[in-house]
């Protein structure tokens, strides 16, 4: 195990009467491949924003420890992260090299060390030809990669993937997962959210099972299997999370702004199709 590098104490998150995540406590080190499993609700997305400093908890603290030892608060430390969102939220009217080296500049990166850098990773990625090319119009693959590239120009410690390979076909899932372990022998640290159980067991050396906002197992995919006493990480992933799964709240998917922004156009849909039914009966 490596040194010290992001430490989890005793931290909850609520959203209103809706808890997302109870009591977690967890250590990552530095050089770790860590997967987060769970359902869509069981709390990963929520656990992701609390790690790099997008939530903050509602008890509990998430701490930061820089190479000398020293801790800071993660959300004062974000330089050091790189974060791919689900969603991965590319300006299409620039070209790839511009959505990386936008975002390398707001890290305080000259643009000399992120095109090195950039250029360097998107061999590993095969889309070097592509970095000068418009984002409008790539597939999902493309610009699943551009994204990856974008959060790592700056060179952080520590990179955080939700659901990285959702939607990718078969080889540029492989290039991901490539670059993944890559990563891991730069020293690097990557938290892998993802509900593919096989992608976990091929990527990862640790997996944490998150149920209902809880975690319900952090181990080695071999220790999961001996600690429920089954064959195959699919069944020790069923038998931890044998009570049923949550509904997914919109307090968990949206933030204040985009639940009133929401609640504002549902209002104004149902009055706009009430006027329209009005006008259909008097015809």
């Amino acid at each position: 195990m490596g040194a010290p590098l992001l430490s989890v104490r005793g931290v909850s998150k609520s959203f209103g009467e809706v808890h997302a995540l109870q009591e977690v406590s967890l250590e990552f080190s530095r050089g770790d491949i860590v997967g987060l499993v769970g359902s869509n609700g069981a709390g990963k997305t929520t656990l992701l924003r609390l790690l790099c400093g997008l939530y903050r908890p509602t008890i509990g603290d998430v701490v930061h420890h820089a190479t000398d030892g020293s801790e800071h608060a993660v959300d004062s430390v974000r330089q050091n992260l790189g974060v791919v969102p689900e969603s991965t939220g590319l300006y299409h009217r620039l070209t790839a090299w511009e959505n990386i080296r936008y975002h390398s500049r707001l890290s305080g990166v000259r643009d000399s060390q992120a095109w090195n850098r950039t250029v360097r990773l998107a061999r590993a990625l095969d889309i070097e030809d592509v970095l000068h090319r418009s984002t409008r119009g790539f597939s999902k693959g493309m610009r699943q990669k551009t994204a990856l590239l974008r959060a790592l120009a700056h060179d952080p410690d520590l990179l955080l993937l939700d659901e990285p390979t959702a939607g990718l076909d078969v080889t540029s899932a492989r290039k991901v997962r490539g670059l993944v372990r890559m990563l891991q022998q730069e020293g690097r640290t990557v938290i892998y959210s993802t509900h593919h159980l096989a992608e976990a067991e091929q990527v990862c050396d640790r997996i944490i099972v998150i149920h209902n906002g809880t975690v319900r197992a952090d181990g080695s995919p071999r220790d999961l299997m001996q600690h429920t006493d089954t064959d195959s990480l699919e069944e020790a992933y069923v038998a931890l999370t044998l009570d049923a799964s949550r509904e997914v709240s919109d307090a968990e998917v949206y933030g204040w702004f985009q639940r009133k922004w929401i609640a504002l156009l549902s209002r104004f849909t149902a009055r706009k199709q009430l006027e329209i039914e009005e006008v259909t009966e008097d015809e």
